[in-house]
């Protein structure tokens, strides 16, 4: 990088500008993961700027270009995009799976998709939901996980989860190994203890945390929280997945920055990019003394 940074600590760097031009300085094949969540193309317009679903791939696509150079061969790219509902009518739109086809065209490889199910979230939208009821409330989140080659770095053991109560005491009794009516053959390596369970692709998530340091500083100080962080467990679980202590993390839309924060937790590098200053400056929260002055 050649320009001075917002801020840094011992692992990382924010950067306040224009994610393009920032990206654009950043070498290639250097970033191992590029975890991010930008705006959602919702109806109504948010205080940190959207883009409506009609002209979302193409504004998204510059970003995805130079995140491709950026990125080594075994890297990834993770997308956290919400959905959206066509605007006066009860009907989805497709804009994030237009996004998922358009990128997997001309830049990336679908890796694998996940759901972010976010149990705490409210009913929405309202006029669907709490007005007519014609609708449940959208709780999920479409999590794509591209890659820039067919084989990027992996590994699932990185994020083992505790065995479920059924599958203890399956372990515990001791499974004979046979056929399911599924057609699936399960064998004995089936009953044998592992350090853990494997996760699904459905990550559930709550997003709850409304008066944690962060959200206190910012207020204390004057200025305005991000309105639409995400939990710290969401990009923890990709960081852990898909990258190792010592390889860089990149976040183009940082708002709060918890991707920098999960990284430095998780001893990655990381380098981040917010157009919003006062966010920027907010996010500094998040490190304490840790966070110092370019």
């Amino acid at each position: 990088m050649i320009r001075e940074p917002f801020y840094c600590t011992q692992l990382g760097a924010a950067y306040l500008g224009d994610a393009l031009e920032i990206m654009r300085e950043i070498p290639d094949a250097s970033v191992k993961l590029a975890f991010t969540s930008p705006p959602f193309a919702l109806n109504r317009k948010k205080e940190y700027g959207n883009v409506n679903a009609a002209g979302y791939v193409e504004w998204l696509m510059p970003f995805a270009g130079e995140i491709r150079r950026v990125l080594r061969d075994d890297g990834s790219f993770v997308l956290d995009l919400g959905g959206t509902w066509n605007k006066g009518v009860p009907t989805r739109s497709l804009y994030h799976y237009e996004v998922a086809l358009a990128l997997t065209r001309n830049l990336f490889h679908l890796a694998q998709e996940f759901y972010w199910y976010n149990p705490s979230k409210l009913p929405s939208p309202a006029e669907w939901v709490t007005v007519r009821r014609i609708r449940v409330k959208d709780a999920v989140n479409t999590v794509w996980w591209f890659s820039k080659t067919e084989h990027p770095d992996a590994d699932n053991r990185r994020v083992l989860t505790a065995y479920s109560e059924s599958m203890e005491k399956l372990l515990e009794n001791g499974y004979k190994a046979k056929q399911r009516p599924s057609g699936w053959d399960i064998s004995e390596n089936f009953s044998r203890r592992h350090e853990g369970a494997i996760p699904p692709n459905l990550l559930r998530i709550a997003n709850t945390e409304s008066n944690g340091q962060y959200q206190r500083a910012c207020r204390e100080a004057g200025l305005k929280v991000h309105p639409a962080r995400f939990p710290y467990g969401l990009p923890e679980f990709f960081v852990r997945f898909l990258t190792r202590p010592g390889e860089t993390v990149l976040d183009c839309f940082a708002g709060s920055n918890v991707t920098g924060r999960v990284s430095e937790d998780l001893e990655r590098r990381w380098i981040v990019c917010e157009l919003s200053e006062e966010y920027l400056a907010g996010s500094r929260f998040r490190f304490g003394d840790m966070a110092a002055p370019a």
